[in-house]
């Protein structure tokens, strides 16, 4: 049975050193690249555009000896890209360099305010690719995300970047507020010390004497009390500045998760939409805009007929667009589909249709 077992271990030894042989004189004699295609509604990138990039970078492929070939350097190249999820590269034994990559599967797209971008469910953002074509619905308008037009990556990491950085600016700007401490309390420390100072007549001292003294004090005393109001006021001043610099930074910290939320809602406003097969179908655009108080309000431009739907917040988005089944099933159905050009359902069991 030892023999046995040293016989089959001989075997697996040779068996490996010759296929180390093997692979130290093997090249790579063809590259097979595979997109696999994270959603049926087009393609982000096509096989041809990541042999370009191989290309391009002057990593060694074909005719490169299958050993040598720069695996990890392939996959950080196509890796960077936003819209590539998952990437693996590989030499198979016949020579024939596989890399596959997995696409993210956008939401909707973005074409607000500079923005050209992809975003998925989880709120991962990515510029849209040259010459991509994905068939989700569209976002427009005036909206602004609380991002960088050409960010990519995960939205809430970089929304809670922001908040730390905004976290720490106010930790600072209480720390500029320490000196300015010092100064109020040692101000205090002398207008009280000048309340207590007296002038006592001596014992063989004149009247008149006396009351020149105690007018002197009054003098320096009034003197002083202004130079030490002043420098309060210029205290309180300071202080009044890095306090209202703080408010700032929190009204931005408020903002930047206000948005983010807004965003969220669309993307669950999305979301409802394409689950439904009959809103999937019919709305064809989304335009969103920032109301002056920062809210996130849209409009809908539907398939059928030429109106505009005034949608406003997305609070209750269930509720607003079973009351549009409503209006279309009983209103639009007997008067019309071209019959207005705007249809508003922001208020509460009220649609209000203007010619």
């Amino acid at each position: 049975m030892a023999l046995l077992w040293a016989a089959v271990g001989g075997y697996l030894l040779a068996a490996g050193i010759a296929v180390r042989r093997a692979r130290a004189v093997r090249t790579v004699s063809h590259v097979a690249i595979e997109v696999v295609d994270s959603t049926s509604r087009g393609h982000l990138v096509s096989t041809m555009r990541v042999r370009e990039w191989i290309v391009r970078s002057r990593i060694p492929t074909i005719g490169t000896a299958v050993d040598t070939v720069d695996l990890t350097g392939i996959e950080a190249l196509i890796a960077c890209n936003g819209f590539v999820e998952d990437v693996a590269a590989y030499v198979t034994y016949s020579g024939e360099l596989c890399v596959e990559i997995s696409q993210r599967e956008p939401l909707l797209r973005l074409l607000t305010d500079g923005v050209n971008s992809y975003i998925t469910t989880e709120g991962y953002v990515f510029v849209a690719p040259r010459a991509s074509s994905l068939y989700v619905p569209v976002v427009t308008g005036s909206y602004r995300l609380p991002i960088p037009a050409d960010y990519v990556g995960d939205m809430r990491t970089y929304i809670d970047g922001k908040i730390e950085e905004i976290q720490h600016r106010i930790v600072e700007l209480e720390r500029e507020k320490y000196p300015f401490y010092k100064r109020e309390r040692e101000n205090d420390r002398r207008i009280a010390e000048l309340a207590r100072r007296r002038v006592r007549r001596g014992w063989f001292e004149s009247a008149r004497r006396f009351e020149q003294r105690v007018a002197e004090l009054r003098q320096e005393k009034a003197l002083l009390r202004r130079s030490y109001r002043y420098e309060a006021r210029m205290v309180q001043q300071e202080i009044d500045r890095l306090s209202a610099e703080q408010e700032r930074e929190r009204e931005r910290q408020k903002k930047l998760e206000k948005s983010y939320e807004d965003l969220m809602k669309l993307l669950t406003f999305v979301e409802i939409v394409e689950k439904d097969p009959f809103w999937r179908s019919e709305v064809v655009q989304i335009v969103a805009r920032s109301t002056p108080g920062g809210v996130l309000e849209i409009d809908l431009v539907p398939r059928s007929g030429r109106h505009t739907i005034r949608f406003g917040r997305l609070e209750q988005p269930e509720r607003k667009l079973d009351k549009l089944m409503r209006f279309y099933r009983g209103g639009l159905s007997r008067t019309g589909w071209d019959e207005y050009r705007t249809i508003d359902i922001r208020y509460k069991d009220q649609v209000v249709c203007r010619k």
